[in-house]
């Protein structure tokens, strides 16, 4: 089986992924994208009622009103982050 890309966009990138990776062809190249793939796939089906409990969560939680606002959200964003380290 033969494929020709034709965006020279994906080209560069999958040029640039051959380069940067210790992959010494273009199919090994695309089998790790797929492998990568196909685990965050399975990842996020493992978990997605976790994940749809996460967000419902934070509908709930808007509604009300425990946002955070607008701008007051980097300053938020940045003290949760300058805690865990």
């Amino acid at each position: 089986m033969q494929f020709e890309i034709h965006d020279g966009a994906l080209e560069s990138r999958i040029k640039k992924q051959l380069q940067s990776s210790d992959s010494d062809s273009v199919e090994e190249v695309l089998a790790r994208l797929l492998d990568t793939q196909e685990e965050q796939d399975r990842w996020l089906l493992e978990n997605k009622d976790a994940i749809q409990a996460k967000i419902r969560q934070g509908i709930e939680q808007l509604d009300r009103g425990e946002g955070i606002p607008d701008d007051q959200l980097e300053s938020h964003l940045a003290k949760l982050k300058s805690e865990l380290g």
